[in-house]
């Protein structure tokens, strides 16, 4: 009985995300708002009504993605803040994180950057709330940083708050530099890179 039921659960598991897959090709040529359900079901391969045993709404389709996608960047960004390396050796450490990330999970980068501003309002609330969280979760690292003494809680939130945009606009940037002129790509990461030099800046003379 035990193993019928596990059986079943790695089935149903393997259905939901088989629909999210479809659903994140499907997205790399249209928004979430022109996506259909029966285009999604025949291209995972499964019925429309199993669709229903799994997502409410193309809508939560959608927030399970943003949940999915932004799921993996968040402890990226937590292990780049969270880097004790100086200068240089951590600026160079933190653009090869994203840019490996963007290499692995362009669909999940192209999915975000389109619907952060997109049709679909459940969407756009669960990827500003996701981000709102991992902000915080910032915030929290940044405290425990010997060079956050004196500090107050409103400003290492605008900071982590300017951590996570400079990492969501950098992924976005790498993204569309993939498959790009390589001057290009040496563009974007030296445009990165000075970014975060000047955050660097920033956060040492804020107090002064």
């Amino acid at each position: 009985m035990s193993h019928a039921l596990g059986v079943r659960a790695a089935r149903k598991r393997r259905t939901r995300q088989a629909l999210l897959d479809a659903a994140l090709e499907l997205l790399a040529g249209q928004s979430l708002s022109g996506l259909g359900l029966r285009e999604v079901t025949r291209a995972a391969g499964v019925a429309p009504t199993a669709f229903y045993r799994h997502f409410r709404s193309i809508e939560d389709l959608g927030v399970a993605l943003v949940d999915e996608a932004l799921g993996s960047l968040h402890p990226l960004v937590l292990a780049v803040v969270a880097d004790t390396r100086d200068g240089e050796e951590r600026i160079a450490g933190i653009i090869d994180l994203l840019a490996c990330y963007v290499t692995k999970h362009p669909a999940h980068v192209r999915f975000l950057a389109r619907e952060q501003h997109g049709g679909v309002r459940a969407v756009r609330a669960a990827v500003h709330a996701r981000l709102a969280r991992l902000t915080e979760d910032v915030r929290v690292e940044l405290a425990r940083d010997p060079e956050s003494a004196g500090w107050s809680e409103d400003d290492l939130r605008m900071l982590a708050g300017v951590h996570v945009d400079h990492l969501v606009t950098t992924s976005t940037r790498f993204l569309e530099a993939l498959g790009a002129d390589p001057a290009e790509r040496v563009r974007v990461t030296r445009e990165a890179a000075d970014r975060l030099r000047l955050i660097g800046l920033g956060r040492a003379h804020w107090r002064d």
